[in-house]
């Protein structure tokens, strides 16, 4: 059994709240824009870290991270790439995967709206975190933790780090 927090589009942006859920999972997946080294690196130092580079993302970041990154977690197939648009209009490069070999579950960022929705098309479970930085059009920062054991997902929560706008006070870590 492994729990999972699952973030994107960090923009280069980390703080406390982030760290503190941080703590309570296995593993780290970051859907890609991290921004810099310094958010991967205070990631990695918590537990497993798993991430794509971004679409923002400078080259010290996607020489660390791929484009694509695909694994397997505790039996389930994951997919994970930061551009990947929407369940059943998927990018070009997107179907084209999923017509030869789809996943279980395929986990983008990009569009900065949490979206968890199956893929009727393509039998996956489409996760897309929303965004837990401060940069973009997004109203409320938002991650998803969620249990993965013997190839099942479950006890999905939906985690907002409160509004964008009030992030003036709040520290940044790194």
């Amino acid at each position: 059994m492994r729990k999972i927090l699952l973030l994107s589009d960090t923009h280069g942006y980390i703080d406390e709240a982030i760290l503190r859920y941080a703590e309570g999972c296995d593993e780290i997946w970051h859907g890609g824009d991290i921004g810099t080294t310094e958010v991967s690196d205070a990631l990695e130092q918590k537990k497993l870290f798993r991430a794509v580079h971004g679409n923002i993302d400078g080259q010290e970041i996607r020489i660390r991270y791929p484009k694509i990154n695909r694994f397997v977690c505790e039996g389930m197939d994951i997919l994970m790439i930061h551009i990947a648009g929407k369940p059943d209009t998927y990018t070009a490069e997107v179907k084209q995967i999923l017509q030869y070999r789809p996943p279980q579950v395929l986990v983008c960022g990009h569009s900065h709206i949490l979206m968890v929705k199956r893929s009727e098309r393509y039998g996956c479970m489409h996760l897309n975190p929303g965004a837990a930085g401060k940069h973009g059009f997004h109203h409320v920062r938002t991650m998803l933790r969620f249990v993965i054991d013997k190839g099942r997902m479950s006890n999905m929560e939906v985690i907002e780090l409160g509004p964008r706008a009030e992030l003036k006070s709040t520290k940044t870590v790194g």
